[in-house]
């Protein structure tokens, strides 16, 4: 939650500090936030990989907040499009170091039963803090006086504080007592299941259909929305997230998952469309609350569908692989939105993504499980 506040904070700004500041292109926008969350996915599959070697979860989680904190003062001293890319780089780095590890720590210290609810709680605290954080972004810019540079320098607070949070406060199980069916490696992935990749299937088509939330904010100013209140729109969303990611984990403890993604795809391909006929700020918090409630829907249970689906001694190397292909996804889709964005208009960008999203119902749908598996039916 604090570090959601934090990274959030700087998140809602750092599109309009980029075009309006900067001045930097769509393009150029799309091509950062594209890069930078590819290389968040891809440390991932190390980090997790190398959770599972020494059987410790912790001490890379402590060092990937540690890195995110460090650069939240680079942005608001930021004077160039480079400089703003290599403090995103190394942010995602940071998180690419810890999220592995952290979700299969979660998997870990949680009950097979409950696992959808914790992962849904997760969610429920990530997004409190990305509501926090806009929030805050907004009532500094209006006590500032629009001075984005200003405004960013309260991400530090929090960022720190979760290094302390974490550091003094959060146990580690012995890991060196789960039983191991072989050396962890990368090797180990020849042991995942069919259904482990079924859901990597889907995440990359997933994520090619909701690209990067900045084009959210973007939309929001191409409508003719006003700086200062552009952090409402990723409020918006994460009112919605927070209130729903819980409740939609717990469900996902009880329910067919088929069907819970599938509510899921019909959720994001509304909130493209929406995006795409947008003429006023009105119709993009209404289509980021719906993208908000997709987001509950699918994130979680992403999350207990990993977790359920691979060995517990491969656990990191599983989370590792899946955000992998979701940080190649992402490298896709963000600059093809962009492109779209800047070639044919705005339309384009979210009429793509909902034509991935109806692909993702397809496969969905058009899959069927030669055995009883988390998918049709709940672990």
């Amino acid at each position: 939650m604090l570090m959601d506040t934090s990274s959030e904070l700087i998140h809602s700004l750092l599109p309009a500090f980029m075009t309006g500041v900067l001045g930097a292109s769509v393009v150029t926008v799309g091509l950062i936030e594209g890069v930078a969350e590819a290389v968040t996915y891809v440390t991932k599959l190390f980090s997790g990989s190398l959770s599972d070697l020494v059987r410790r979860r912790k001490p890379l989680v402590v060092l990937g907040y540690l890195l995110a904190a460090l650069t939240k003062p680079a942005f608001a001293l930021a004077s160039s499009v480079g400089w703003v890319f290599a403090a995103r780089f190394v942010d995602r780095v940071g998180k690419g170091i810890r999220e592995a590890p952290r979700d299969a720590l979660l998997a870990d210290i949680t009950p097979r039963q409950v696992r959808g609810a914790a992962y849904g709680l997760r969610q429920a605290l990530d997004s409190v803090g990305a509501f926090c954080g806009p929030l805050l972004a907004m009532l500094l810019m209006l006590a500032l006086s629009d001075n984005i540079r200003a405004a960013m320098w309260g991400a530090v607070i929090p960022g720190f504080a979760t290094v302390v949070v974490l550091t003094l406060y959060v146990r580690e199980p012995d890991m060196h007592q789960v039983a191991q069916s072989g050396r962890p490696s990368l090797s180990g992935m020849r042991r995942l299941p069919g259904s482990y990749w079924l859901t990597v299937l889907l995440g990359v088509l997933f994520t090619l259909a909701r690209f990067s939330d900045a084009f959210l904010v973007l939309r929001a100013l191409n409508v003719g929305l006003a700086v200062r209140y552009v952090p409402l729109v990723m409020i918006s969303m994460n009112v919605a997230y927070a209130a729903c990611a819980y409740p939609a984990g717990a469900l996902a403890d009880h329910a067919s998952a088929r069907v819970l993604l599938g509510a899921g795809v019909a959720l994001l391909i509304i909130a493209n469309i929406v995006l795409a006929a947008a003429g006023s700020a009105t119709a993009v918090f209404a289509a980021s609350v719906v993208w908000g409630l997709q987001m509950a829907a699918t994130q979680g249970l992403f999350g207990k569908l990993i977790a359920d689906t691979a060995p517990e001694d491969l656990r990191g190397t599983a989370f590792g692989v899946f955000n992998l292909f979701m940080g190649l996804a992402l490298l896709i889709a963000s600059p093809l939105a962009g492109a779209l964005w800047s070639r044919i208009g705005p339309p384009a960008a979210f009429i793509a993504g909902a034509l991935f999203a109806a692909l993702c119902g397809c496969a969905l749908f058009a899959w069927r499980p030669s055995a009883p598996s988390s998918w049709s039916k709940p672990a």
